[in-house]
């Protein structure tokens, strides 16, 4: 990802959580993360993400989906003798429509992007409603029309274990 890329997705990641009334610390604001999963197209597939606290035990995130934004298809496999990460989704603004696995919902309201989506279970999360994500469960994610800013709370978060269904994801963001 070109630096100017970066610099104006943080950019656009503040206004959204301004939109929603978080309040980050200027050390928070500093190391927010970009995630365009080595994909260079991060308006369809991508996520910004505030991390502010892991641990062995929890984490707890804010996650930024742009307009139509898509967190890629992917699960948490299980990891040094723990079942894999367990995760919350609260929506805090806008609209976030998730999938998981299980039976498929007829005429879906995401836009799949690609060819590398294949649960189809939609659970629709709007301002103030949550939904948890148990362990080694493809799942993905996108905003709807006006975006979508979305805590998360969770077991550890090991992210570079996650397993993508698009072979061609790079978990850690690179930056030219």
């Amino acid at each position: 990802m070109k630096k100017e890329t970066y610099a104006a997705a943080v950019k656009k990641t503040l206004e959204f959580f301004a939109k929603a009334n978080i309040v980050l610390t200027k050390e928070e604001q500093n190391n927010i993360e970009i995630a365009d999963f080595g994909l260079n197209n991060l308006d369809i597939e991508g996520l910004q993400i505030v991390t502010y606290i892991n641990t062995d035990r929890v984490c707890s995130k804010e996650m930024v989906l742009f307009p139509n934004q898509t967190c890629p298809e992917h699960k948490h496999p299980p990891i040094n003798n723990t079942l894999g990460k367990e995760e919350t989704f609260r929506c805090r603004y806008g609209k976030v429509y998730l999938y998981v696995d299980g039976e498929k919902t007829e005429n879906i309201k995401g836009l799949c992007p690609n060819s590398f989506y294949t649960v189809f279970n939609e659970i629709i999360l709007n301002p103030g409603e949550q939904y948890t994500i148990y362990p080694n469960t493809l799942h993905w994610f996108q905003a709807g029309d006006e975006g979508a800013v979305v805590s998360e709370f969770s077991t550890s978060s090991n992210d570079e274990s996650d397993i993508f269904t698009n072979p061609n994801i790079k978990r850690i963001p690179t930056i030219e």
